[in-house]
């Protein structure tokens, strides 16, 4: 059992960017001008490969909130040099990412490409449509996305593979053996205190994932 300290006050917390210049370098010139403000050819072909993006927003309270976004490689579509559409999929309806991006539409994107070290950081402002032709783009298994999430461009540019290296995501022999962590049906029944076998719970969410991926 992993047993935590209670701390009550942290020190030295740094509350301007000067303080975190007193212990940060200055960014190279190279880090600097990368951003880009459109999807170059670079960008786009990164996006066309990718089967797998995290989402973020910000919730009404202030929180953020990321979420994952998958499919085939290029379910995300380019639209254009300024613009990107998300197929928005059956999920758990909650529209948490939906309704943030109603309040506060500004969104970050992160894609990757399974066994590329490097990742692509695209930020920008986010509106819902069910605008037919558009959906119709979408189609998957035969079925249309709820609907669509339509990104306006502002920044785009690629990160660095320091972080996915040090992870080792892509390596099998960081792989760790699922079983030796609680199914999802075990960790929602203790969560939410369910009168329910986790393996019917399991089955339950195995049933939607076959039945509702699209």
């Amino acid at each position: 059992m992993t047993h935590f300290t209670q701390i009550t006050a942290w020190s030295n917390v740094h509350k301007t960017e000067s303080d975190l210049r007193a212990i940060y370098k200055q960014p190279s010139a190279g880090a600097s001008t990368k951003c880009l403000n459109k999807l170059d050819e670079h960008s786009r072909r990164f996006i066309e490969l990718s089967p797998f993006a995290c989402l973020g927003t910000t919730g009404p309270n202030g929180l953020g909130d990321v979420t994952p976004r998958g499919g085939e490689p290029g379910f995300v579509h380019v639209l254009s040099s300024a613009h990107l559409g998300i197929p928005d999929r059956p999920g758990n309806n909650r529209l948490d990412s939906l309704t943030n991006i109603l309040k506060q539409p500004g969104v970050g994107l992160l894609f990757f490409i399974p066994g590329f070290e490097d990742t692509l950081r695209v930020n920008g402002v986010a509106q819902i449509t069910t605008d037919q032709p558009l959906m119709q783009r979408f189609v998957a298994n035969g079925k249309l996305p709820i609907s669509v999430i339509v990104i306006e461009v502002k920044e785009v540019y690629l990160h660095c593979a320091k972080a996915l290296r040090r992870a080792g995501l892509w390596r099998l022999e960081s792989h760790i053996d699922r079983s030796t962590f609680p199914t999802a049906g075990q960790i929602y029944r203790d969560q939410l205190a369910l009168d329910k076998e986790a393996t019917a719970i399991d089955q339950s969410l195995e049933k939607d994932a076959r039945e509702r991926l699209y």
